[in-house]
């Protein structure tokens, strides 16, 4: 009944939703090992990474699709309901979609050395692993927003929001998380964790702040100063945009800074199950981690390309990750999302 269910949520979207957003071919044409990878991630973030392994496998070609979360997820628990082959390799920021897809019974059971070093959190019935570790942050436009404006917590940006005409009405900006499988994730992860939730919540709300769609959107719309401010924004991501923006600041919120691991699984139809398993274990080998890491992947607060990002306390009170774990799939329930979704319009009435 469950995959059924799941079956019957696919074929109702539209047929335009089942689209990648892009498609790359890497490898060579005439390879005799032919993998389909789908992922959220941009190709540009994990291409990189996909060459590296490549090199020293010539007879291998990877099809890369890059997905939104939500399509992504309703193609994937589709392809499990009919039996359909579909991707060998699935890689999702949406980790609480993976939880539930590997509930559902759609995934492969694998056990290797890279699989079996990886910290309890982080894999979950030798099914669902954790492959990068990226803070969630806040960004800033340094040529726009004062030193003593800069928010370094929730309480802070709370209290730039709070005055009547504030001038960062309606710049400040995070997910839709009704569009991104992604926010709805962190936007839960934040109501289960801080007690500023609910007055975030009113404060977004009441100064017209802006739900929109995705990470290089809402991080360009600072850099050209659309925004002031992001909150809620991965930091693989900004610190790439970082890197070759100025005007673009990262900051760790100081009361506590959600690290995510994107979650990788080999479906239960996966047709050519060997590539998948051994480009899994290479993304958690150390040459596989050091790209990982070399692409702003994996980002650790204490050093290396953490020290980018703008950190104040300790950092081991500081991280609080999002384990893959069956707590997320209460983040599925049908009842408790839209209880959820309906208070997230509260805040954002433009998104009705």
């Amino acid at each position: 009944m469950i995959r059924l269910a799941a079956l019957l949520i696919c074929l109702w979207q539209p047929l335009a939703a089942q689209t990648p957003e892009l498609t790359a071919r890497l490898g060579p044409a005439d390879a005799a090992h032919v993998a389909l990878l789908r992922s959220t991630t941009d190709l540009a973030a994990l291409g990189p990474v996909i060459e590296a392994y490549l090199v020293t496998r010539p007879d291998t070609r990877v099809v890369y699709e890059q997905w939104g979360s939500n399509d992504l997820y309703r193609l994937t628990a589709g392809d499990c309901a009919s039996g359909r082959t579909g991707a060998d390799l699935v890689i999702s920021s949406a980790v609480h979609h993976m939880v539930d897809l590997v509930n559902q019974g759609c995934a492969t059971t694998h056990v290797s050395d890279g699989t079996g070093a990886l910290a309890p959190q982080l894999r979950w019935r030798d099914q669902l692993w954790g492959i990068t570790r990226e803070p969630v942050v806040m960004v800033y436009n340094r040529d726009l927003v004062g030193p003593h404006e800069v928010p370094r917590s929730r309480f802070d940006l709370l209290d730039l929001l709070r005055p009547t005409g504030s001038r960062f009405a309606g710049r400040v900006a995070t997910y839709d998380i009704e569009q991104s499988g992604l926010g709805f994730l962190l936007a839960f992860s934040d109501s289960l964790e801080a007690t500023t939730f609910g007055g975030l919540m009113e404060a977004f709300g009441r100064s017209g702040s802006v739900a929109t769609c995705c990470s290089a959107e809402i991080i360009d719309a600072v850099i050209s100063g659309r925004f002031l401010i992001a909150y809620n924004v991965l930091g693989s991501y900004a610190l790439q945009r970082a890197g070759q923006e100025a005007r673009l600041a990262v900051v760790a919120p100081e009361d506590y800074t959600l690290i995510l691991s994107r979650a990788a699984m080999i479906p239960a139809g996966a047709a050519d199950t060997g590539t998948a398993r051994d480009l899994l274990d290479y993304l958690l080998s150390d040459d596989g981690r050091a790209r990982l890491e070399a692409q702003d992947l994996i980002v650790r607060l204490d050093g290396g390309d953490g020290a980018q990002i703008e950190v104040s306390g300790s950092v081991e009170t500081l991280e609080r990750p999002v384990g893959l774990d069956p707590r997320l799939i209460v983040a599925m329930d049908a009842d408790k999302r839209e209880l959820f979704i309906r208070r997230w319009r509260d805040a954002f009435p433009q998104l009705r």
